[in-house]
């Protein structure tokens, strides 16, 4: 009793309000994003919060009045996964099987963290108290956050291990941020219950009856939806899947449902080189964002068809479970943005998203953009959805998928959350009763394809790990990697392909010609060539070789 039943999300720097800007959301479900994102963003070798979250998804990083110019953070526009929209993340009436949606993604506001035993992620607490549902735009000071500080004091018994917070990881240089409050400032919470308080569980639709405390279920176990995959459904024997929990796998290695689009979809034997020479590339690799340092990397590889139909998801154990959903965004964000049916896809949607298609052609100078002539890997779709282009140069032009920088903050960021917002709505309006019908099991509003959802069916993602997968010139699906470094992602990703079509032949990465590095954008005097990938400099563990992609 008594605590605010809604928290506002901050409006745009100019004081406009574009997608879930200036919005008044219900607390649970704030609370419950932090609490997924402490969760989702952690395991063995990392420990992230919310806090953390803010530090790696503003336009510069880290993100200060003095660090302006910088580049935006490595995963900008991670907040827009684990949407409630999602056809890959589970339900409450799924069970405890996961992953689990959010009802606001991932969450930027501090307040937000993981809950380990002995060393092991179980689970994330996730506080809201200050009626705010924001970000934290200026790492130079230590707030006093509410939030947090209780948030903090629900982790005592659970803590994260101190070698593996998210302040003993570096990205480009830069320690990273797991809180603003320390335990010593805490108040002795020994022995402290529910007892003789006047708090009381509450039902959040759709998420939690209030019936009664639930226990969880444990990683790895069947029951909890990620399992150790069996010899016959991935040959490389420390790869996990996703499972029903009743035994049967959510997504097997299969062929491409595609075969009245394309001329040879990827065939089953191919899915599964492409998956395994993937894995394998991430098992040689070394970790960026775990300790100890030398740690081999933890992903997850989604692998897509033309339609965005999944064609098979592993992973390795501890790969942070965020992964799971981004790696299929990403997957089908290669995929989309390098098809010839993506700019007639995107002009049939209803609402701003169509507008972006005249956008992007205007700033390329292109008027036939999207409709296959190149291929786009996530870091060239990247560097489009940023508010400045080149990223993070100030005084320079937004990216044309991306909002103008008066406009931008962490929830508005351009086609990503234009794409997703009708869905945030109604979901929303599904959790606080003014609604009983939920958003569909399918994000966007673009045209469903050959019966089914659309080829974005978990919204799209925006910063790097994918590239489209081609037979000869011809796109034949995507492969997205998360869970590790964004350089790690890229490669794990092109590589992966690359070995692939070594070892089966038939497929492997676009042809160079039509890569997205050979577009070139005007930018003032100078000219601007977007990226394809970027690969780590020695990236392997057990050889010292170096620059792998190159010429590839």
């Amino acid at each position: 009793p008594g605590a605010a039943a809604n928290a506002q999300i901050p409006s745009a720097p100019d004081g406009s309000n574009t997608d879930v800007q200036g919005l008044a959301v219900p607390s649970a479900g704030a609370a419950i994003a932090k609490a997924i994102t402490g969760a989702y963003l952690s395991s063995g070798g990392n420990a992230f919060s919310s806090r953390t979250a803010s530090f790696i998804v503003q336009e510069h990083f880290p993100p200060a009045p003095t660090t302006a110019g910088l580049e935006s953070g490595p995963l900008f526009g991670v907040q827009f996964s684990q949407l409630p929209c999602s056809d890959l993340s589970a339900r409450a009436s799924d069970g405890l099987i996961g992953p689990k949606r959010s009802p606001l993604g991932l969450a930027a506001d501090p307040g937000g963290f993981p809950l380990y035993q002995n060393g092991v992620v179980v689970g994330g607490i996730g506080v809201i108290a200050d009626g705010v549902y924001g970000f934290d735009p200026n790492v130079l000071d230590r707030d006093n956050d509410l939030d947090e500080a209780i948030a903090l004091a629900g982790t005592v018994g659970f803590e994260a291990p101190v070698s593996i917070r998210a302040d003993r990881i570096t990205a480009d240089g830069t320690s990273l941020r797991y809180t603003d409050v320390e335990y010593p400032q805490l108040g002795n919470v020994a022995g402290a219950s529910f007892a003789a308080t006047a708090g009381a569980l509450v039902p959040v639709t759709g998420y939690y009856s209030g019936a009664g405390l639930l226990a969880g279920s444990a990683y790895g176990t069947e029951a909890s939806g990620v399992r150790a995959s069996t010899p016959a459904e991935f040959a490389i024997r420390d790869a996990f899947v996703l499972s029903d929990g009743a035994g049967v796998n959510r997504y097997p290695v299969r062929g491409g449902t595609d075969a009245g689009d394309v001329s040879a979809p990827i065939t089953a034997a191919e899915a599964q080189a492409i998956l395994e020479e993937a894995f394998t590339v991430m098992s040689r690799a070394r970790a960026q964002i775990r300790q100890p340092l030398d740690s081999r990397a933890q992903v997850t590889i989604s692998l897509v068809d033309t339609r965005g139909r999944v064609l098979g998801i592993v992973r390795s154990p501890d790969a942070p479970i965020f992964g799971i959903d981004v790696s299929l965004q990403k997957a089908r964000t290669a995929n989309f943005f390098s098809g010839a049916f993506a700019a007639n896809e995107l002009l049939a949607t209803p609402g701003e998203p169509s507008q972006f298609v005249a956008r992007l052609r205007t700033f390329l100078g292109d008027p036939n953009a999207l409709t296959g002539a190149f291929a786009f890997s996530d870091r060239a779709n990247g560097n489009l959805s940023r508010p400045y282009f080149p990223d993070g140069e100030l005084g320079q032009p937004n990216g044309p998928l991306s909002r103008p920088i008066q406009q931008f903050n962490p929830f508005s960021t351009g086609l990503q959350s234009a794409l997703v917002l009708g869905n945030l709505g109604q979901h929303l309006q599904f959790v606080t009763g003014a609604s009983g019908t939920d958003t569909p099991r399918g994000c966007t509003g673009l045209p469903g394809v050959a019966g089914g959802n659309s080829r974005l069916a978990n919204g799209i993602q925006i910063f790097p790990g994918s590239v489209p997968v081609y037979r000869g010139g011809q796109l034949v699906g995507g492969i997205g990697v998360s869970g590790d470094g964004i350089d790690q992602d890229d490669m794990i990703s092109f590589l992966g392909l690359h070995n692939a079509g070594q070892r089966v032949g038939g497929i492997g990465n676009a042809p160079r010609d039509i890569r997205a590095d050979r577009i070139v954008v005007q930018v003032g005097s100078r000219q601007v060539r977007l990226r394809y990938v970027n690969c780590p400099f020695a990236p392997f563990l057990d050889t010292p070789t170096q620059n792998v992609c190159e010429g590839l």
